[in-house]
Parts: C-alpha cells; structure tokens; sequence
C-alpha cells in the first residue's frame, strides 16, 4: 500500500480542493433526520492501527443499543478486522487488503459488493487522522447520510465536504474511545459503558488453557504476563528494567511469568531472558487472536505504551503500561483495573522499576501471594551483545509452531 498511501498524499495536498464544489453535499442538522427509519450502518476505520480500532468498539456498543435491530458492519484493513471478528455488536466486517498486489478481482468485487447494499448511515471514524481512502469509501457507500468530525481538514478545503453530518470536535485534551463517541454523539447516540471489547470464540479461549496446562500452569497459578515491545522505539521501557522488574516479581512473588513479544522483536526478547535469573514461559510466536486469548488467562498484564496494551484491555485484563512521549489521559484504556505509569519529562526511561511493581502489588492486592521458599536460580548470565544466530539459538528452546 505505499504506492496508494504516497499518492494519496500528493492528491490531498495539490488536487483535492478542486472536487470539493462538485462533492459538497452540504451540511444536514441531525434534528432532520428520523434515526427511526434507519436500518443498515456502515462504520470505517480501515485506517489507523490496531489500538486505534479497540478504542473504537464503544461505538460499536453504543450503536447497537440505540440501534437494536439494524444491521451494523465495519469496513476494516486485514490486520485489524481479525479483531472485529465475533463482535456481540457487529453483523458483518468488510476487510480492505493490506498488500496492493492482494487485491484479487475476487476481493475488489467483495468490497464493491459489501459496500452498495443500500447503506443508510455510514459513519468515519477519523479520530487520529484524516484518511481520503476512508471518505472514498463512504463516499461510494452510496449512503443517505455520511457522519464524520469536523477536525483535520483537507488542505485547501473549508470542512470535511464529503459528510452532510458533521460532528463538533472538542480541543481539549480527551480519552480516544471519548472522541470516537463524540461523533456519534452528533445523533444523540451514546453509551454509559466505554470499555474497549474483543470476543473470543469457545474454541480460542481452549486454546489458550490448553497451552498454558501444557507449559504447567494451573488454574490457581497467579499468571504475569509482560510484553517488552513496541513499535515505536521512544515507546520502549529499557528492556534492563523489564528484566529487573521480572527478577523481583520472582523473587518476591509466587508467580509464573508468561514473555511475548512481536514478530519483529525477536532479538529484544531475547535480551531481556538473558537477563533474568530463571527460566521464563515465552509464547512469541502467537497469531494476534491467540495471544488475547492468552492474555485473557493472565491476572495482569505489563506492558510499553503500544497496542497489545488495547488488546489486553478488550479481553478484560488489568494492566500497568509504561507510558512516555503519549499522555495517557488520551490513550490509556479505560477504566480502573488498567493502569498508566508515566515518566518524568515525559520519558520511559524515566519510570523506576520501583515505580511499576508498585503499580502493580496495588492493581492485584491480596492476589498477588508471597513466596514462601527462595526461587530456583536459572539461565545462563546476561548477553548484552547478541549476534543473529544467538537469538536462533535461543529461541529453539521455546519454538511453538501450532496455529489454530
């Protein structure tokens, strides 16, 4: 998609404006219309990453309580639908193709297909940025009314021409799932319950039981799962301090640590368990639902400031995330089971291990049990300077290969 991304960009800043006499459908007051009558919706958010999207399932909720009996679908990128999947609140998911060489006749004609069904509402959710492929997509959504914020202008153009119902965007600093639920709050649609949600079939929920009884852990054991990645580099805790806050965890607790990280990560991973002074659980080889489903088995979850923290809170899982550069107040979940810690001068590297396992002995209380016998002592000492085959040899000990 860099070639549709780069010209998009190009298209938005030069030639853009010029449609937006012809595409103006003008401005609709939502005291107009009969909510009532409508029966189909349509939500975008194939753009933006994989947080972004769970902190737009809100809407999804909200949505479905005003509107009980309609049928409501997202338009999703691949990496992203998978989350959508088995929604309670959605009838259908729609799936753009990440890769331009994946875009087959097959599902160019699904796309076209799922998107002229007769729409009556198709909503944008453009929170983080201004996507043109997602007002194109609404645009030929052929739907009566196009909702979307007022915020993040074409340049050149004087307002988001291609919705007739245009919701305020408030500039205060507000949590995203907030900000999601501002557009359609334009309808009067709303919801008092704005937890993010990700529904996990029977069959991935055994799955993940089945893996754990497979690596020893019972249903009494007291799981921390710790996820030392994340895409953006300034996002990272030192991995020194994941290992450090590990070691205590151990030492002071009588837990079982459960290690993952991303498909690129390999080498940070391996890092961090040469660091510690036993013998971890790693599951870094996991497909994104599979590793909720694990994540759903955990008592708590650590973690940077990155989306698998979203996808922990969807399944429900208490969380203390290390935040640095981003303000928490407008990205952390919400509710009071998920916790941020944030860095001096707004820095990971600012955030003490002290800090964390704080947050976490709070966050757990009473379930956190105290270790009644000095732990095993394990693994071979600290490899700071790891080559590749340093990593592969490593990580033989803990390849996990099954899919589901």
């Amino acid at each position: 998609m860099k070639f549709w991304n780069t010209f998009e960009q190009a298209f938005k800043r030069n030639w853009l404006r010029l449609f937006e006499k012809w595409l103006d459908r003008g401005v609709v007051s939502p005291n107009l219309i009969n909510l009532y009558a409508i029966r189909r919706i349509l939500v975008v958010r194939q753009h933006d990453q994989l947080g972004d999207f769970l902190l737009s399932t809100p809407v999804f909720r909200a949505l479905r309580q005003f509107f009980p009996q309609a049928h409501i679908a997202v338009i999703a990128r691949a990496y992203t639908a998978e989350l959508a999947y088995n929604n309670q609140y959605l009838n259908d998911v729609l799936v753009i193709p990440e890769k331009l060489l994946a875009w087959t006749p097959v599902k160019i004609w699904r796309l076209l297909a799922g998107l002229r069904r007769g729409w009556d509402l198709t909503i944008v959710l453009n929170t983080v940025s201004h996507s043109l492929t997602s007002d194109l997509l609404a645009y030929f959504s052929g739907a009566r009314y196009i909702l979307g914020s007022e915020h993040r202008l074409f340049p050149g153009c004087k307002r988001n021409f291609f919705y007739n119902l245009v919701a305020r965007y408030f500039t205060q600093t507000r949590p995203q799932s907030e900000r999601n639920l501002d557009i359609v709050r334009h309808l009067g649609i709303d919801t008092d319950d704005r937890s993010e949600v990700m529904t996990l079939t029977a069959q991935e929920k055994l799955f993940a039981s089945s893996l754990l009884r497979r690596h020893g852990i019972g249903e009494k054991d007291v799981v921390v799962a710790m996820h030392p990645g994340a895409g953006k580099v300034h996002n990272r805790w030192p991995v020194e301090k994941f290992a450090e806050l590990a070691n205590a965890l151990h030492r002071q607790f009588d837990v079982r640590l459960v290690l993952t990280w991303g498909p690129h990560e390999n080498a940070l991973g391996v890092n961090l368990c040469r660091r510690l002074s036993f013998d971890p659980i790693v599951l870094h080889e996991l497909s994104i639902r599979q590793l909720a489903a694990l994540l759903a088995h955990a008592n708590i979850f650590i973690c940077n400031d990155t989306g698998v923290m979203h996808l922990a809170a969807a399944v429900g899982t208490p969380l203390v995330a290390i935040f640095g550069p981003t303000d928490p107040n407008e990205w952390k979940p919400s509710g009071k089971k998920f916790v941020a810690v944030r860095g001096e001068k707004h820095s990971c590297e600012n955030v003490s291990v002290q800090q964390v396992l704080q947050a976490v002995q709070n966050l757990l209380g009473a379930k956190l049990p105290a270790r009644r016998e000095p732990p095993d002592e394990a693994l071979s000492p600290p490899m700071n300077d790891l080559t590749d085959q340093d990593t592969k040899n490593f990580l033989r000990r803990f390849s996990f290969k099954e899919r589901t």
